[in-house]
Formats: structure tokens, sequence, C-alpha cells
């Protein structure tokens, strides 16, 4: 089993004794992803640590451009309870990559793929994605790399 999700599972358990509504309600939002995830396709399964942190930056990243439509749409308050759910998801995912991190594993990935020109940008990107999977969003990852090969 997943040693992310049974932390996850233990988190909520001590956010219900603390009475902490915000993180017991989105970790069981979380937790609902992640069974929806392992339940989908032809077979149920379990996922791995990689997986669940794919499930998080999902829900972080949807988190955020909800509380960005919010804003956008006046309900500030609403805007600030998606910003809060966003915070606790980011308690559990990798700490996110410099630019200068990200520079270095793309220039690196170009080297490895051969690549010259931006046609060759899915290449790269196979070779990239996996290295900073939840650590980065793919737009910036995308935009990276697109810069490189221009």
């Amino acid at each position: 089993m997943a040693a992310l999700k049974d932390r996850l599972r233990a988190d909520l358990t001590t956010a219900m004794r603390a009475k902490d509504d915000v993180r017991k309600s989105t970790l069981r939002m979380v937790l609902a992803a992640i069974g929806t995830e392992e339940v989908a396709g032809s077979e149920a399964r379990e996922l791995t640590d990689d997986e669940v942190t794919a499930v998080l930056t999902r829900e972080t990243k949807r988190r955020r451009e909800a509380a960005e439509a919010f804003r956008s749409g006046g309900r500030p308050d609403s805007a600030e309870q998606e910003e809060a759910e966003a915070a606790v998801i980011a308690d559990y995912l990798p700490q996110p990559l410099t630019d200068a991190e990200l520079d270095e594993i793309v220039t690196a990935a170009i080297a490895e793929a051969g690549a010259e020109s931006p046609r060759d940008m899915g290449k790269v990107m196979k070779i990239v994605q996996p290295k900073v999977l939840g650590r980065v969003e793919g737009s910036k990852v995308a935009a990276a790399v697109k810069a490189r090969l221009s």
C-alpha cells in the first residue's frame, strides 16, 4: 500500500480529533479522488506513491484554478476557501523545483534526447516529466522546454 495514502488517512484521523474542518474536508476530498482513480479503468488497483502524487498535483491545480475563477467572479470568500484547501494538499507534495533546477533538468534532457528544434519537444517532455512529477506544473515545464528549443 502507498505510504503517502496511509499518511493521508492518519492525518485525516488527527484532523477529525482536532476538529480542523478545512483539513478534514480537504483530506476527505483527496482520499475520495484517490479512491476514484483506483477503481477507474477495467479493474481496481492500488495506486503507487507516484500515482498518488499525480492525483494530489491535479487536485492542487484544480483548487488554484477555482480560486482564480472565484476571485475574477467577485467571490473572495470562496477563493480563500479554495486556496486554504490547496495549501493543505501542498503539504503532501514534494518540494517544488526552482527555476534554476528546472532549467538544469531540461538542459540535460535536451542533450539526452539529442533535440535540436521545437519538433523534438515530445521526446524531451517524455524524459523530463518523470523527473519533475509533482514538483512543477506541466505548463511551466512545457514553457521551459519550448524556450530552450526555440
